[in-house]
């Protein structure tokens, strides 16, 4: 039974403790915390399961909060837990704190997601949702758990809520349980300004069980929150209407409730009294850091339930691993995050395929044989190729996710989310597809996966102006360039925020997708051409294993493809422009005397990392080069530089792509041309 008059006390120490919070850090958003402090505080003392001893229990409910902003909010009630020290609040938004300005991924301290851009923390929880689902349908229902999360006025304005709404509802999602913070007041208008739109009717349309309740009643939102853990076929949208800037008033107490200028600025700026706010709140304006007895009790009791909940979890999981050894042990592994072993050396290509068709081949492999990857697409699995991984498997309908494929719909971003969130529920691989030039749509949900450092995938393909009839619209250029700066962006742990890889024939490829699924500790992007391109040669053999063996170098992120003794020029190049570059060295080959080193480079950044010595190897400085790319020229140039870069400094065009090979300069004969003209400037 909800004691009300105790869940607002408690609630109103938490709105102190995150007024408190801005008002010491001079910056930040108190309005919404102190809105939203309700229902953070019936969710975490009275429904939301977790160990309070083991924090990244695995079977534990989960929380995702969308509006980054509301940090307080979330920061103080996970003090309330004991996830916090008040010292901890009192570092808000200073160096080196675990308390920043937006959340960042901390399971230790109870944060599930990286929050801030809006929209992206509740699409994460349904792709949280997914996975939970998908463990439950491969392990057992013992690890069933439910996922909430919690998005503001903004997050729903935000189209990715669209995108995620429509998908969560089309799975019947029931596990998750989304709470909506309907305080009608944004960071400089009120909502009215700028929607007039039927949330709970949108919801609803969707497939959604709407329960709509005063946010501010403390008995509403638990009576809701009881109903949402009871539907059994669709997710739930709590609509609360909840207060900006709650127990707000101003130096003579005149209420100053539901202000724009509370959203974001400490209380003392905002035309508030921060310091008769507190005394309103029941707080001491002289001590604004305590915790009520009261409140203390109520959370000191539910770590007492929790441990008894939590004890009975545990031994259910125990007897189902007793009864499953063996399947316990596999997911064990998996929570571990090991990777299934793959014999990537046995997957077999036809001569010539574009990379798309080769990466298919390998998805192919992995749906058999790793067993808990989920792959994605937008609306392209037959054309970006992710179909290789689905006819071995099927996608996740409603209700049913015995398979392991997700289809996003035209949805690029929400899928891009959607992915990050099925890899913070743990134990999952995940990776998604689409076309290169759409990875644009992807851009804010890609810097997130760095960010968090999570090990996603990103199989981008149509990777240049080679697309050809579909013409400029449908052409990266700029693309590359601009992914690989993600590579020269380090994250938190120092490694390059993303590998990226743009393998050049089908050998590359297989390798390529090796270093994704090795890689545990970054998201890695492989960006795979349309059109076939020609095996390349091996100097070890003319098998496929030979060439395979060759292709295993591209681990270092560059590689020496092709060496004559003493040569006199280095080519550079990655994708389909390496095998251009071959075809252009063979023609200046049969005219005249030709000494030649030619270097595949699929990860820029990766060669970059590596010693000195290696590279100095592989693109010795004192040799004149020639990069090759169908991007910008500035794709390479960190690498070429004794010499110039071949690239495409325009938009495409339409019409097929042997024309546009020959039209924009790509025809091997002009490559060796072009080629010519660098080693005549390096002789002067």
């Amino acid at each position: 039974m909800i004691d009300d008059k105790l869940m607002t006390r408690a609630a109103n120490n938490i709105r102190i403790l995150a007024a408190a919070m801005v008002e010491n850090a001079k910056s930040g958003h108190p309005g919404g915390a102190m809105g939203g402090a309700d229902f953070a505080n019936v969710l975490y003392s009275s429904f939301l399961v977790h160990d309070p001893d083991d924090p990244c229990w695995f079977a534990r409910d989960r929380f995702f909060l969308d509006p980054g902003h509301m940090s307080p909010m979330l920061y103080a009630t996970l003090f309330m837990t004991g996830k916090y020290s008040i010292d901890d609040l009192k570092a808000f938004r200073s160096w080196g704190s675990i308390t920043p300005g937006h959340p960042e991924l901390d399971v230790e301290h109870g944060v599930e997601n990286t929050s801030g851009p809006l929209g992206q923390g509740h699409v994460m929880a349904v792709g949280c949702a997914i996975a939970e689902r998908f463990i439950v349908a491969h392990f057992s229902e013992v690890f069933a758990h439910k996922t909430y999360a919690f998005i503001s006025d903004g997050g729903v304005q935000e189209g990715i809520s669209q995108e995620a709404g429509r998908l969560a509802g089309v799975l019947g999602l029931s596990n998750l349980i989304m709470f909506y913070d309907s305080n009608s007041v944004q960071l400089s208008t009120m909502c009215d300004a700028v929607s007039c739109e039927d949330t709970a009717m949108k919801y609803r349309a969707w497939n959604w069980n709407v329960i709509e309740i005063d946010g501010t009643d403390p008995v509403a939102i638990a009576d809701a929150i009881a109903l949402a853990q009871q539907e059994t076929e669709r997710p739930t949208l709590i609509i609360g209407k909840t207060i900006m800037g709650r127990g707000c008033v101003t130096d003579d107490g005149t209420n100053f409730e539901g202000q724009c200028s509370t959203h974001g600025n400490p209380l003392s700026k905002s035309g508030a009294s921060f310091e008769k706010t507190i005394e309103n709140l029941g707080g001491d304006a002289n001590n604004p850091w305590q915790v009520f007895p009261e409140a203390a009790e109520l959370y000191a009791n539910r770590a007492k339930q929790l441990r008894a909940i939590v004890a009975e979890r545990k031994a259910k999981e125990q007897a189902w691993r007793d009864a499953n050894p063996e399947k316990a042990a596999q997911l064990e592994r998996y929570i571990k995050g090991e990777v299934d072993a793959i014999d990537y050396a046995a997957i077999e290509h036809k001569p010539g395929l574009a990379t798309r068709a080769s990466s298919a081949n390998v998805l192919g492999a992995l749906a058999q044989g790793v067993g808990n990857m989920i792959v994605s697409s937008a609306d392209l699995a037959n054309s970006d190729k992710t179909d290789g991984f689905l006819k071995k498997t099927k996608a996740f309908t409603r209700g049913d996710f015995d398979g392991a494929f997700l289809q996003a719909g035209v949805s690029e971003l929400a899928m891009t989310a959607l992915i990050n969130g099925i890899a913070l529920h743990g134990g999952m691989i995940a990776a998604c597809g689409t076309f290169f030039v759409f990875s644009d749509y992807m851009k804010p949900a890609v810097r997130l996966s760095a960010l968090m450092e999570l090990p996603v995938k990103f199989i981008w393909t149509h990777d240049a102006f080679r697309v050809g009839e579909d013409g400029p619209t449908h052409e990266p250029v700029e693309q590359e360039a601009q992914i690989r700066l993600m590579e020269e962006l380090k994250n938190h742990s120092g490694r390059n925020s993303v590998l990226v890889l743009r393998p050049a024939d089908s050998a590359e490829c297989t390798v390529a997708w090796k270093m994704a699924m090795e890689n545990t500790h970054t998201p890695t992007a492989l960006i795979l051409s349309r059109q076939n391109i020609p095996d390349l040669p091996s100097q070890r053999g003319e098998d496929y294993a030979a060439r395979y063996n060759d292709a295993l170098q591209a681990q270092k992120g560059a590689y020496i493809l092709y060496k004559d003794d003493n040569p006199e020029i280095v080519l550079v190049g990655n994708g389909s422009e390496v095998s251009t570059l071959v075809e252009a060295a063979n023609l200046i080959k049969a005219e005249q005397d030709f000494k030649v080193q030619i270097v595949s480079i699929p990860s820029i950044g990766l060669f970059k990392n590596q010693p000195e010595e290696y590279q100095n190897e592989v693109i010795p400085p004192e040799l004149p080069a020639f990069g090759l790319t169908a991007g910008l020229p500035s794709t390479l140039q960190s690498v070429v530089k004794n010499g110039d870069v071949f690239g495409l400094d325009h938009f495409g065009a339409s019409a097929p792509y042997k024309i546009l090979d020959e039209k924009f300069g790509f025809s091997p004969q002009n490559i060796a041309s072009e080629i010519q003209k660098t080693l005549k400037k390096r002789k002067k």
